[in-house]
């Protein structure tokens, strides 16, 4: 059998260690990288093109759901983290595994069994990247940035630079302070994680910064629009008007 080629990616070092030190009684495996955080190791897959990654979760600069957000390989995937409020059954369905810190060398085993399962050439199928996000756990609060990708180039939106989003069919468009980016995922992710304090969804199309709003005008027969501070207009249906009354009190 070929080996797997393997790269962990884990921001502790002592974690780093003890996988490298787990994984040496491990003969179909071929660790050919080892990275500290996600943007690294978003370079090295990109670059190396692994079998296998066993991904950290929470990590400084880019986390493991953001890493896997913006990945366009097609490694199996086995997280690694210290934290069991990320240990969702319906997560677990579109990973190959899910290893809870510490974990034995047995459980380890165990998921690399798995890997390997799978990695037969009748069952070589690989999971996109985009459906390892499909039902990812509920984010702990609201989103604070955004990570998208354009060419090798990986962009963090702070939230509070997010002006407005659009539908894009299967994508979205996120309007910023500086620019716009493509991103896939849905409009109901957004209407549901942005901080509802400061966004509003006006239109099945729109999202919008309420601070951003300049006012609001009729627009034909029980319509309404947006003028944005920038001059730009974004349609408001009526769920949206009503979404906006309650918001801003008039």
């Amino acid at each position: 059998m070929k080996k797997l080629r393997t790269v962990i990616i884990d921001d502790e070092a002592p974690a780093r260690e003890l996988m490298r030190y787990y994984l040496k009684d491990s003969p179909e495996l071929d660790i050919i990288a080892e990275c500290a955080d996600g943007f690294s190791g978003l370079k090295t897959i990109s670059e190396l093109k692994p079998d296998l990654v066993f991904l950290d979760i929470q990590m400084p600069r880019l986390t493991g759901f953001e890493l896997i957000e913006v990945m366009t390989e097609r490694p199996a995937i086995i997280f690694t983290t210290a934290y069991d409020q990320f240990a969702i059954k319906a997560f677990e369905m579109n990973a190959v595994d899910y290893l809870l810190k510490p974990f034995p060398k047995e459980r380890l085993r165990e998921a690399i069994n798995k890997v390997i399962k799978r990695s037969s050439p009748e069952k070589a199928e690989r999971i996109p990247p985009s459906r390892l996000i499909e039902k990812m756990p509920e984010q702990a609060g609201p989103l604070n940035r955004i990570v998208v990708r354009k060419g090798n180039a990986i962009n963090l939106i702070p939230i509070d630079q997010v002006r407005y989003i659009a539908a894009e069919d299967d994508y979205v468009m996120v309007y910023h302070s500086t620019g716009k980016a493509l991103k896939q995922q849905t409009m109901k992710f957004y209407e549901d994680n942005l901080p509802g304090t400061d966004f509003v969804r006006v239109h099945r199309s729109y999202i919008v910064r309420i601070q951003d709003i300049n006012r609001i005008e009729p627009y034909g027969k029980d319509n309404h629009v947006a003028i944005l501070k920038s001059g730009e207009k974004l349609p408001v249906s009526r769920a949206g008007y009503k979404h906006l009354k309650e918001e801003l009190n008039f």
